[in-house]
């Protein structure tokens, strides 16, 4: 029996609705991607959402509208991967990583506090696993440190404070306090790549809460700039008779969702609500059988939060970096594919290179040094669960 990590779940009908764009003679950017962006937003309880082809594509534009860029701040946590990161440097601004909380994966929120100054403008919040962060904190943390804010435009004088915008790669589906991931942060990117629940192969999509004083659909003209080389139309503008003239109204970027990629979304939201409740599914038959090891697992749910159970994190307690390491070794003896999620950035060369050092981040080293991550898709059957939950639970007690 062979379990992979994260096979895509994908069919015959999302294949039919792939041939359908290609045959209807719109490949890229046109109806499908309308429609899909239409179906985002109404999903996430937001008047608008914006697809693009990658998440990072959709937290870089975010900040490329709000004009962060070199002088400025962005705060996220040295536990995510590098995409949250790194479109910090893609900007141009100054990458400021927090360390996560004892015992947590989300960042510790008071000296997420302490780490605002008077160039910070932005905070990058990762919704690891699935799990909405406690952004009644995240908040609470901007609005405390407000009279240090400095706006340079006129955007961000809309919003008086630092700007929130969460890294929901991994959370699409996922609720907090009553809302739906999407309308919780200021803005919200999500990940549909192929690993993720919902993918589209590659892509993602971006949404936003309303704004006082600021207007949704010229928000969505600027993502619409950014992503088309500050074209003034797109193709299916251009199609109108005699509607061919345009203009360049900025240098922007080539970063616009195709229609063929919408096409798999569209199916995928569809099938969506049955994918989660198969999810949740699996992470109660994983919660049951690991209780009474010497673990800590990842909560996807509680009175007030129910997560999109992307990924189903293990902490060893009391074990160290061979063990683990050990134990994903001997689950792929027996064809069972692990991972970890995630060594922390200032680990990586790159951001050794800009001078981080995981000294400064504890906590999330002790995260990382004994978490294993096992597979967690909506391929997989119960007797594959039964297989790879028996082999995992004798490996580690062994």
């Amino acid at each position: 029996m062979k379990i992979l990590f994260s096979p895509p779940d994908m069919g015959i009908q999302e294949a039919e609705e792939v041939t359908k764009a290609i045959c209807s003679g719109w490949i890229t950017t046109g109806p499908r991607t309308k429609e899909f962006e239409r179906q985002i937003a109404a999903y996430c309880h937001t008047e608008k959402a914006v697809c693009l082809n990658s998440a990072t594509a959709c937290m870089e534009s975010i900040l490329r509208l709000l004009g962060v860029g070199p002088g400025d701040e962005v705060i996220t946590s040295a536990y995510t991967y590098t995409a949250t990161a790194s479109v910090i440097a893609h900007v141009g601004a100054k990458i400021v990583l927090v360390d996560t909380a004892p015992d947590s994966f989300e960042m510790d929120y008071f000296k997420l506090a302490d780490a605002i100054t008077e160039k910070t403008k932005v905070v990058i919040p990762a919704d690891l696993g699935g799990i909405v962060c406690d952004y009644e904190k995240i908040y609470a943390a901007v609005k405390s440190k407000k009279a240090l804010f400095r706006p340079a435009n006129g955007l961000q004088k809309a919003f008086g404070r630092v700007i929130i915008m969460a890294d929901a790669a991994h959370a699409f589906g996922a609720q907090w306090h009553g809302k739906m991931c999407g309308e919780i942060a200021d803005f919200t990117s999500f990940s549909f790549h192929a690993v993720k629940n919902f993918t589209t192969a590659e892509g993602g999509a971006l949404t936003w809460k309303n704004i006082k004083g600021v207007d949704n659909e010229w928000i969505y003209k600027q993502f619409q700039l950014l992503s088309l080389h500050g074209q003034s139309k797109d193709a299916l503008a251009k199609t109108q008779l005699g509607a061919w003239e345009y203009d360049i109204v900025s240098l922007a970027y080539k970063c616009n969702m195709t229609d063929i990629t919408a096409a798999i979304g569209l199916i995928q939201m569809k099938r969506y609500p049955g994918m989660l409740v198969r999810r949740q599914e699996m992470v109660a038959k994983y919660n049951d059988v690991l209780k009474n090891c010497n673990v800590q697992v990842l909560s996807h749910w509680g009175v007030d939060y129910l997560s999109s159970c992307h990924l189903y994190l293990v902490r060893l307690l009391d074990k160290d970096t061979e063990f683990r390491n050990n134990v994903i070794i001997e689950m792929a003896k027996r064809d069972i594919a692990c991972n970890v999620h995630y060594k922390p950035l200032p680990m990586m060369s790159g951001y050794k290179a800009l001078g981080f050092d995981i000294k400064d981040y504890p906590n999330a080293y002790n995260q990382y040094k004994n978490e294993v991550t096992l597979p967690l898709h909506t391929g997989l059957t119960d007797v594959q669960i039964e297989f790879l939950l028996e082999n995992f639970v004798e490996i580690i007690n062994n």
